[in-house]
This record gives structure tokens, C-alpha cells and sequence, in this order.
């Protein structure tokens, strides 16, 4: 995602303030070009609203067509609606001769998940390229004839007004204003949330909080292979190996971790969710970034002189050689403790966190691809993978969108929590399913008391099966907003979250916010207050599953 530069007040000046303040009229607004935000505007339109869809993206899609072409799925089974919608969309997108150019379609006998990435029978397709997601995305706006307007910023200082608990209208940093009787916020940051005065959370909650067990912090659970209790030998996290006094390296810090199942304001770790390629004619050599520093990767020679052997674990096949690649080990792609404030900070100031992840990914790809430290098996294999050509044109091959795991999270009529997911208590008034296991990335990488070091906040829970999400964690608390819908930042827990945050899960609660959106419109409620009878009843008509036959 690309941040607004300073010079946008004389970009507004130019195009004259008359025309940039002069307000636009909508049923719904939607802030946000994420799958979710795009699903919404769709579901909005299709029930006969006025819609706008308005936000900092330049693409439509966020992470689905921003390099997450490996779609975390979970049960297929509880994908309806609109968010099968657009997997089928993907299917017939692939079941095009020309949509396969580097790559025969009957070569591609990739299975994703658990189950194939091309289904035949139910006619979806779950792995895809980035390009291909994109041109979905805005085909089926432009079907709608949805407007779309990108690259406008919400002026979260003074952009926000309200009346008697209502939203009137939200003002981008260019000047333009829209004002609408439904507002949804799609963002991944939830900045109209927070700018609306609606209350959240930034942080992992303690488990007393809402009575969990892998919320807050976690040290010693190591439940996936992305720590160094993996490698054949402890690593020294100091400059010196074993003398504190030499310093720390870098990209670990030397604060106390903090108390097991206590809370903090930290944030799992964001990364780049690449698109690589190993095709001669379409592939970009990975170069030196600008600001590499060797000295960053310090730790990850110590893992290979360690004898790790998986850099290549997270490589996930897509279509026409190419793939969705993801962190994977103790030193990888992801950026651990670097974007802690991001969830709240600046435009300019997520700028350059953005940045310094770029600059740090693209150096551990030139790092693993020359430093002599790296086996020579390993520096080979990774020079036949470069950046495509073909995708994120705009952005030399580099994804536009970051993948922010998790920024601020509502808390609203209902807060969803581990317990729900778990089946441990029930969930009230369904909006939609889902079921992919509760996945927390690293939040920090510390020093052992043995003085080691070691990652932590890395947790994989199962669900014990797919679940339902409430209606009451798209919408504020009663009191506060009376027209906003949240069903990206959705209210939950950290712990929760981390299954929630699915994009197929997105675009399922993008469509039952709109929904209900449409119908608080028809009724002259406000959201909190719309019957669950007749949201029922119209998402089930269109196709959404919010629940499963007990067994």
C-alpha cells in the first residue's frame, strides 16, 4: 500500500477546492479496496443501494490480489455466497487457454490446502495469480457499475463528522467529501473505525480478559517450525558469540519477553507476501535494495551453519510457474517486531515501516542469493527465482500491499474469543463461518534467561471444526456509532483473530455487513438494532452458510 506525499495539498489546490469539497451522495459508503470492501460495495448494489467504494488503494483486492494466491481455506464447505462468488469467478478465469501463457493448464496438478487448487465439480478455483485476482475484482465492479475512487486517504484528524450518533460524512485529505446513510469500513487498519470514536484494541489481550488460554504472551509454546528450538543447536544472539558484552544482534531484542499469558500493545509480524518466478522470459533478478545492510542477516548465517535446510518450504505453487511464497522458519520473510506502532501510527510513519519491510525482505533475498555464508546449494537454487515481470507492473514486481496481519481490532456488541471458536460457548446470531486453525505469526524474538535466542507468540490451535461469527462483532457497541459496520477489523481477541482474519472470511462478513447495511436502510434502524430474523433470512437467499448440521 503506497502513503500520500506531503504535496497533496498543492495537488488539491490545483484541482480547485470547489470541485474536491463538494459532496457526494450515497446509501453506502465503503472505505476500503480490500476483498472484503469489494464484496461489500458488490452486495450493496445487488440489493438496490447507491454505493461508493473509496480508499487509499490503488488496486482493488488487498491481499487476495496482492500476492496471497495461496488462500487459506479451512472447509471449502462453509464458503458461500459472495466469497464463492468470486472463487468461481477464478475458475472461469483459468478455464481460458489464454490465462495459462507460461504454463500448461494440465501441468498445473497442484493441490492446496488439503484439496485440489482447481475444482471442477464446484466449478472454484482456490490458487490463483495476483494479476488474475485483480482483473475479478475489477470486473465485477465494472459489471455493477460501481464507482470506484482510489487513492484517496480519510482525513482521520478532522475527516470524520457525526450527528446524534451518526456518521454524515467522511472527508479524504484531497478534500472530497462523501456522505452516505450506511458507512462500512473495510480497511485493514480500521481507520474509520477509530477516527468515527468507536472503541478498540491494538495488542494481545491477557488471558483473564475474556478467559482464554493462548492469548497474551507466550513463551516456550513453540507450536509450528518457525523457532530456533528447530535447528541442531542453540545460536548466540550476540555479536560475539556467547559475550553479552559484544552487543546484541540485530533484529533481536534484549527487552524481558513479558509474563506468559499477560498482555501487551505488540503485534504479530506483517510481511510481503511474495510473487516469484522461476521462467527465464519472465523473470526479474533479484537485485541489491537500496540500504542492504549484510549485517541484518547476521542470524540467518548462524541458522545456516546450524545445518537448516528449508528456506524453500514456503515456495507455494500458483498457476503458470510461479509462486505465493510465505514465511517460513526462524529467520524468514517476516519482519519480527518492527511494526508495532504501525496499527496506529501516521500516514508517512506507515510509510516507512512499509518500507524498512521492503528493504529488509529484498535484502534477505540478495542475501541468500550472494553472501558466501549461505550453502552454495542454496545460493543456486535461489538465483533461478526472481520477481515477475508480469505482476505488480506499476511496482517493479513487488507486491503494492503488505500484509497487515492484524492492526486494530473493535470491540463491539460482541467480542469473539478463542471460547467460541473452541466451541466452548455459543456464538449468537451468525453472519457467516469460519474454520482455518487459529494462526498467530512471531510477535518478538528474544533472549532466553540460558541467553539464546529464541521467537515467540507463534501459537496454531485447532478449532475443532468450522464456527460461527456473530453479528454483533461487525457492529460498535450501542451508544457509540449507529451506522458503521466493521467486517474486516472485526471484534475479537488477538487469539481470535487469528483465525478470522482469512480473506475468504473477509469477503464472507464484507457481504453480511452489507447486508445488513441495506436492510438498516430500508428500515430506518440503526445497525445495532436490525433484526437477526431478517438478516437470517436474506443471507441465507444468498447463499451465505452460517451454520453446519450437528453431527
Amino acid at each position: 500500500m503506497r502513503f500520500p506525499k506531503i504535496a497533496i495539498g498543492v495537488l488539491s489546490a490545483v484541482l480547485g477546492a470547489a470541485t474536491l469539497c463538494r459532496a457526494q451522495d450515497y446509501d453506502v459508503v465503503v472505505y476500503g479496496g480490500t476483498s472484503g470492501g469489494v464484496v461489500a460495495a458488490v452486495q450493496a448494489k445487488r440489493m438496490g443501494k447507491s454505493v461508493v467504494l473509496v480508499g487509499p488503494d490503488k488496486h482493488l483486492g488487498g491481499l487476495t490480489s496482492g500476492g496471497l494466491g495461496w488462500t487459506d481455506t479451512g472447509n471449502k464447505a462453509v464458503i458461500g455466497g459472495l466469497s464463492r462468488e468470486f472463487y468461481h469467478r477464478i475458475w472461469k478465469a483459468y478455464d481460458q487457454a489464454s490465462t495459462w501463457r507460461w504454463q500448461k493448464k494440465e501441468e498445473y496438478g497442484n493441490k492446496g490446502q488439503g484439496t485440489p487448487a482447481i475444482d471442477g465439480e464446484q466449478r472454484t478455483m482456490w490458487i490463483f495469480e495476483p494479476g488474475v485476482a485483480e482483473r475479478v475484482f475489477d470486473q465485477w465492479v465494472q459489471e455493477l457499475n460501481i464507482p470506484v475512487v482510489r487513492d484517496e486517504w480519510l482525513d482521520r484528524a478532522n475527516g470524520v463528522k457525526k450527528s446524534g450518533g451518526r456518521i454524515t460524512s467522511i472527508t479524504m485529505l484531497s478534500g472530497r467529501t462523501y456522505t452516505g446513510k450506511m458507512f462500512i469500513d473495510a480497511t485493514y487498519e480500521g481507520d474509520l473505525m477509530a477516527a468515527a470514536g468507536v472503541d478498540y484494541h491494538v495488542g494481545r489481550e491477557a488471558n483473564r480478559v475474556y478467559g482464554e488460554e493462548h492469548n497474551g504472551v507466550q513463551t516456550g509454546v513453540l507450536h509450528h517450525r518457525h523457532h530456533f528450538g528447530v535447528l541442531k543447536e542453540k545460536i548466540s544472539p550476540y555479536v560475539v558469540p556467547g559475550d553479552p558484552k559484544s552487543g546484541v544482534l540485530p533484529r533481536v531484542s534484549a527487552a524481558h519477553p513479558g509474563v506468559k499469558g499477560e498482555g501487551d500493545k505488540k503485534v504479530q509480524a506483517y510481511c510481503f507476501r511474495m510473487c516469484l518466478t522461476d521462467h527465464p522470459e519472465n523473470r526479474i533478478p533479484f537485485a541489491k535494495p537500496e540500504g542492504y545492510d549484510p549485517k541484518q542477516y547476521e542470524l540467518l548465517a548462524r541458522i545456516y551453519a546450524a545445518g537448516w535446510t528449508e528456506t524453500f518450504g514456503k515456495f507455494d505453487p500458483i498457476p503458470n510457474r510461479k509462486t505465493d511464497t510465505n514465511n517460513h522458519g526462524p529467520f524468514s520473510t517476516d519482519n519480527i517486531g518492527m511494526n508495532y506502532d504501525y496499527p496506529e501510527a501516521s500516514y508517512e510513519r506507515r510509510r516507512q515501516i512499509i518500507k524498512e519491510h521492503e528493504t529488509y525482505q529484498k535484502g534477505w533475498l540478495y542475501f541468500i542469493t550472494t553472501d558466501p555464508r549461505v550453502p552454495a546449494d542454496v545460493r543456486a537454487k535461489m538465483s533461478q527465482w526472481g520477481l515477475p515481470k508480469d505482476e505488480f507492473k506499476d511496482n517493479g514486481g513487488w507486491p503494492h500491499q503488505i500484509y497487515v496481519r492484524e492492526a486494530r481490532r473493535m470491540i463491539g456488541m460482541y467480542v469473539m474469543t478463542e471460547n467460541e471458536l473452541r466451541k466452548k460457548k455459543p456464538t449468537p446470531d451468525s453472519v457467516g463461518m469460519g474454520s482455518y486453525t487459529i494462526d498467530s505469526h512471531n510477535v518478538q524474538r528474544y533472549i532466553t534467561p540460558e541467553g539464546y535466542v529464541q521467537n515467540e507468540g507463534d501459537i496454531g490451535v485447532s478449532t475443532g471444526g468450522p464456527y460461527e461469527i456473530a453479528y454483533g462483532a461487525l457492529v460498535p457497541k450501542r451508544g457509540q456509532v449507529q451506522n458503521l459496520l466493521v467486517p474486516v477489523c472485526v471484534s475479537s481477541s488477538h487469539i481470535a483473530f487469528g483465525s478470522i482474519r482469512m480473506e475468504p472470511v473477509f469477503m464472507i462478513l464484507g457481504q453480511s455487513a452489507a447486508t445488513a447495511a441495506a436492510l438498516a436502510i430500508d428500515a430506518k434502524l440503526a445497525v445495532q438494532d436490525v433484526p437477526y430474523a431478517k438478516l437470517q433470512e436474506r443471507l441465507l437467499k444468498d447463499g451465505q452458510i452460517l451454520s453446519l448440521p450437528k453431527p
